[in-house]
């Protein structure tokens, strides 16, 4: 089970697909946003991930308290969600440039649309793949809509029940979409690692047969870095240039340093899970001579009787396994022995 995206296969088989989410952290300024992209690409990133909305296709402009972020624990309490939406928006003139500089610099440039007009716009742009939000995820006919350009789809999972991702992905398959990634998401912004139940990874590709990956909303890196052992074959994470820059989602986003470790042990998680494998690799063959084995301890004649004193269990592992020790006590050997004899059953009897 892969899909292919660009030159890039995302399957157990293939090293995580990395994505580089910019969201808002461009500051409302282009060089800003194309120099996000320069990063992420020399960082390692597979793919960098915009999103496709104005103010006015998210929400209404309305001082309603409806309309206002009130949670405790909210980064943006006391934003009025238009507020919000307006200074995260990625302005839709930009988006060209930002595709173009995409495929200049050898990464996969796409993006989240909100609602039916920003996909008409994206497919427009010939981009080469959607993403779902979590918030978005059980609207139902944009799934449907997103899914007939018959290009492969990535949703977010946060806050949804099994019933829900069970609709999602019928509404996604059903209207065409052949190649699904499902990613274990967290709605909250940071998220904490002992909220993000990544087991549910495993289950979730088994239940939904799919591929399936994290939107990780953690600080760090450990978290995503854990869900490749879980099977996760896709890691989106958001990425600025510096935290001290502030924006939206800066306080959760990754810094280039940190988007490298994050391309380079995720890859390292992946190599290391092998296959269910016992006895030598390859690479420990060698290795071997440093087991203990039996080896003559002292200068002995024929007919010597061995003990513990003249036959040892010692480095390196030449001599005859451990275990034969107690087997070996007692008996006398044949043939006068040095000191640093290598044990063998040709020296009994």
């Amino acid at each position: 089970m892969e899909m292919k995206v660009g030159d890039r296969y995302i399957g157990e088989a293939h090293r995580p697909f990395i994505i580089a989410e910019m969201s808002g952290n461009h500051n409302q300024s282009l060089t800003r946003a194309l120099e996000i992209v320069d990063r992420a690409a020399d960082s390692g990133a597979d793919a960098l991930k915009i999103q496709t909305y104005t103010a006015d296709t998210m929400t209404l402009d309305h001082k309603g308290a409806d309309f206002e972020i009130n949670q405790q624990d909210s980064l943006w309490k006391g934003k009025r969600l238009y507020d919000l939406y307006k200074e995260a928006y990625t302005p839709w003139e930009w988006h060209e440039k930002i595709f173009e500089r995409c495929r200049e610099r050898g990464i996969i440039g796409f993006s989240t649309p909100f609602d039916a007009s920003s996909v008409d716009f994206l497919e427009s742009l010939h981009v080469p793949m959607y993403k779902i939000a979590s918030f978005e995820n059980t609207d139902l006919p944009l799934i449907e809509k997103v899914a007939a350009t018959g290009k492969p789809v990535i949703i977010s999972t946060g806050l949804a029940t099994v019933a829900e991702i069970a609709e999602m992905t019928a509404a996604a398959r059903g209207a065409g979409c052949r190649d699904l990634v499902l990613l274990k998401c967290t709605s909250s912004y940071p998220a904490t690692p002992e909220n993000s139940n990544i087991r549910t990874i495993p289950n979730m590709k088994e239940v939904f047969r799919c591929q399936v990956g994290l939107s990780d909303h953690t600080l760090g890196t450990g978290a995503a870095v854990a869900s490749v052992a879980l099977g996760a074959s896709v890691i989106e994470k958001h990425f600025t240039l510096n935290r001290k820059d502030g924006g939206v989602d800066s306080q959760f986003s990754l810094e280039p340093e940190e988007m490298k470790a994050l391309v380079t042990e995720t890859e390292r998680a992946w190599e290391a899970l092998g296959s269910v494998r016992y006895g030598p690799t390859d690479s420990e063959k060698g290795s071997g001579k440093y087991r203990r084995s039996l080896y003559i301890t002292e200068d002995m004649k024929a007919g010597d009787v061995l003990t513990e004193s003249n036959l040892r269990a010692i480095r390196p592992g030449f001599g005859m396994p451990v275990k034969y020790m107690e087997v070996l006590l007692g008996k006398k050997i044949n043939a006068d022995l040095v000191k640093g004899t290598p044990m063998s059953w040709k020296w009994i009897g």
